[in-house]
């Protein structure tokens, strides 16, 4: 008995898949994430639109239509684009502000240390107390080079110090004191001790209640009314104390968040450990809540840093108000535009670098939320 080959069964039309459209391809990526639906294909059409009007324009200013080589205020005035002539001419003073002209190597090595210790503490290796000594010994320096009077180093009152620097030193300084103690405010306020949680409470909501420009103000004109007869802080220093009490009342509610975003299952591991509060705050509890927010925390980072032009208000060169004071020239009144730009570009370094910063450690930590 013989048996047959079985026979190919023929395909069912309704199983046999039909050929799929093309999802790979830069037009396959257009149709699908700029013209999926009616609305997105006009908010495109309109943002290219707007794009194609504005980005020519911007070029020929920035670009083909300025005026780049050195030159006067005058042959300045007679160009369509920009002059960054006057930038050529005043960056100095924008960046060091009135500190004297021929000591402006030490801001700039003043500068040049803050940056390579922040970019220090942005290796996870150096957390440590390695770090701490190079903290402590670098910020040492800065105040030697801004202050000088030792190492053969005339001495400048900080009065005069301006620009960069000056903007640097009240974020780095503010926010590395504001941090620790809004750390102990956030701990304060989820305290079980009615005294203690009180008095964070009032503090962060009345800090938290009056805009910065009040507090510079009290620190300027209604502090010394306060002080002792012949106690009378720098105008500097005030506005650094200023800035360190807002800081802290807006990054003590952003931690709080965190250890509110903390299991319970967390604390009651540690004290079935047997962990002393302190011990199970630091090592356990602090470690996860400080990762949840890196986000909200560089963000308030990032407006701090933003919000140390306000101190041109009470008459402090920060960088804004040394770019004022170079606009207050007399040949040069007018740039405004490449003076404000230029400014721009450099928070705009900062600011990126601390977003950027932010989203690696995140990946680093496995925290982020990948989409």
């Amino acid at each position: 008995m013989t048996t047959s080959a079985p026979s190919p069964i023929a395909p069912d039309s309704a199983t046999v898949s039909r050929p799929l459209v093309n999802r790979l391809g830069p037009l396959a990526w257009m149709r699908r994430n700029l013209f999926s639906t009616w609305y997105n294909a006009l908010l495109t059409v309109l943002i290219v639109w707007v794009l194609a009007q504005a980005i020519p324009a911007l070029f020929h200013w920035l670009i083909s239509n300025s005026l780049l080589a050195p030159a006067t205020s005058q042959e300045c005035r007679l160009v369509d684009g920009a002059c960054w002539a006057f930038i050529q001419e005043k960056y100095r003073l924008i960046l060091f502000g009135t500190f004297p002209y021929n000591q402006q190597w030490r801001p700039l090595f003043a500068v040049v240390l803050v940056i390579a210790m922040l970019l220090a503490s942005c290796d996870r290796r150096m957390w440590n107390r390695r770090l701490g000594v190079i903290w402590g010994v670098g910020m040492t320096m800065v105040a030697i080079l801004m202050w000088g009077g030792v190492l053969g180093l005339d001495y400048v009152e900080n009065s005069l110090w301006g620009g960069l620097p000056l903007t640097l030193l009240l974020a780095v300084v503010g926010l590395a004191v504001a941090f620790p103690l809004s750390i102990l405010l956030a701990l304060g306020r989820r305290s079980r001790l009615p005294i203690i949680k009180s008095l964070s409470v009032t503090y962060i909501e009345l800090i938290r209640g009056v805009p910065l420009i009040s507090l510079l103000f009290m620190a300027s004109v209604m502090l010394p009314l306060f002080l002792p007869v012949g106690m009378n802080p720098d105008k500097l220093l005030r506005a650094q104390i200023a800035f360190i009490m807002f800081a802290a009342a807006y990054l003590a509610e952003v931690i709080r968040g965190g250890l509110q975003a903390i299991p319970r299952g967390q604390y009651e591991a540690a004290d079935a450990l047997g962990l002393t509060y302190w011990q199970k705050t630091v090592k356990i509890i602090l470690p996860q809540a400080l990762t949840i927010v890196i986000p909200p925390i560089v963000n308030t980072f990032i407006a701090f840093f933003k919000d140390t032009s306000l101190v041109m208000i009470i008459g402090i060169f920060d960088l804004m108000n040394a770019s004022k004071a170079a606009l207050n020239d007399a040949e040069w009144r007018g740039f405004y535009r490449e003076s404000y730009l230029f400014i721009a570009v450099i928070y705009f370094v900062f600011c990126f670098f601390m977003s950027k910063y932010s989203q690696s450690l995140e990946r680093d930590l496995k925290r982020g939320h990948q989409h």
